[in-house]
């Protein structure tokens, strides 16, 4: 996999996931407790043994680019890196990226400068674990321009989704963007053919959806952006499967697109599953993240269920609830977290005379359904429980998105506060 290529889209303005993209870049929002979202792909990636990576990036990007220059450092004797390609003026373009497509295009002079045999398209702002060193090996057998990773989804998810359809020896032959019509969603429904056919591991009645993410022969890259449009999956993806050899690499395993608040905050409860879908503990593919060199969680006197609990946190006397605690977070007596994302802190505040609002959630809180953005102080008494049932609101230092409540980051929530 050393002649393979990364590259890595670190997302537009991220507006569906505001006010996590309030300050920093989608694929720098954190998940898990302890990882940034950028860590899935680069993981996915190291983890295939291909080393050369580069990271597209335009919006609030300073966040991104600390944690990766924090993170990802290759020795002396590797030839790996995780490069940032900014969005730049340069001789052949002075624009913004206008899409995907154009995003890689204005770059595709870096990514094939050593001559790659593949370039690798991978989305910065999805959940997953996928062997990409079997999604090159099978694009290779076949002979493929572009191989397409699809994942099977119900007929009510694609709806919003691009499918696509196969033959029984996994070529692409045709791409509809989000189908509505129910006809279509019938002819796109995989058969059973097609099914015994191509292996596909799918309930009755699934469509395959494209997942953005692609490996190209770098030749058939460089043609393809040569075209007009800027997006790969309303423009060049759909051209690719008629006038290349494109192919489906089906991924049965767990996927989730979360650029939504209610999606991503589905997707961090569904990580404090006993059994989770997505498994970050397989020592066969670790995923990677800044190292802090953080103390253990101390627990005091608490009732917690399913839940994730990162580096530094303490927690006394509270009762956590499939929820996700991330690292030094700080969690006081009484307080009861049911279905919470805590992002955690960059440290454990200031005990000092004039100190601002202490970091954390104070005593005698309740709170559910709710994200807690990193470094927000929650006063004592606090109810943050979304009474009326609301889908969609904006707060004094609050939000509701999806039904679900978000404290930006850096905001105190004075005392006794009902939600």
């Amino acid at each position: 996999m050393r002649d393979v290529v990364t590259a890595i889209l670190g997302g537009g303005r991220g507006t569906r996931l505001w006010p996590l993209t309030r300050d920093r870049a989608k694929p720098a929002v954190p998940v898990a407790g302890k990882y940034r979202l950028i860590d899935i792909p680069i993981s996915n990636s190291l983890d295939a043994g291909i080393d050369s990576i580069f990271v597209l990036t335009q919006f609030n990007s300073a966040s991104l680019h600390r944690h990766i220059a924090r993170t990802y450092r290759f020795d002396s004797f590797s030839s790996g890196f995780v490069n940032i390609l900014a969005a730049e003026q340069n001789m052949r373009s002075t624009d913004w990226y206008q899409g995907t497509a154009d995003a890689v295009r204005q770059n595709i002079d870096r990514l094939t400068e050593n001559d790659p045999s593949e370039v690798i398209i991978l989305s910065g702002d999805q959940l997953y674990l996928m062997d990409l060193e079997d999604f090159v090996r099978r694009h290779r057998e076949a002979g493929a321009d572009v191989t397409i990773a699809v994942s099977p989804v119900s007929p009510e998810e694609a709806r919003a989704l691009g499918i696509m359809r196969l033959d029984r020896e996994g070529r692409l032959v045709e791409f509809v963007e989000k189908p509505d019509d129910p006809a279509e969603i019938e002819r796109l429904t995989l058969d059973a053919a097609t099914v015994e056919a191509t292996g596909v591991d799918a309930a009755p009645g699934s469509l395959l959806a494209s997942m953005g993410i692609y490996v190209f022969r770098s030749g058939a890259l460089v043609d393809l952006l040569a075209s007009e449009g800027d997006d790969f999956g309303k423009n060049l993806i759909p051209q690719a499967v008629a006038e290349q050899d494109a192919y489906g690499y089906v991924h049965s395993g767990y996927w989730r697109d979360i650029g939504t608040i209610g999606a991503f905050h589905l997707a961090s409860l569904e990580l404090t599953h006993q059994l989770p879908s997505l498994n970050l503990y397989d020592t066969k593919r670790p995923v990677y993240t800044r190292p802090r060199f953080l103390p253990p969680v101390k627990v005091t006197d608490c009732r917690i269920y399913e839940s994730l609990l990162a580096d530094g946190a303490i927690l006394s006397g509270s009762e956590i609830i499939r929820s996700v605690i991330g690292i030094r977070s700080l969690v006081r007596s009484g307080s009861v977290l049911d279905r919470v994302v805590v992002m955690g802190n960059r440290s454990y505040g200031d005990t000092g005379e004039d100190a601002p609002p202490a970091l954390g959630i104070g005593h005698d809180c309740e709170i559910r359904d709710a994200i807690l953005d990193s470094d927000v102080s929650i006063g004592d008494g606090c109810r943050l429980v979304n009474r009326d049932g609301v889908t969609e609101a904006d707060g004094d230092g609050w939000y509701i998105r999806d039904g679900v409540i978000v404290v930006p980051r850096l905001q105190a929530i004075p005392p006794g506060t009902v939600i």
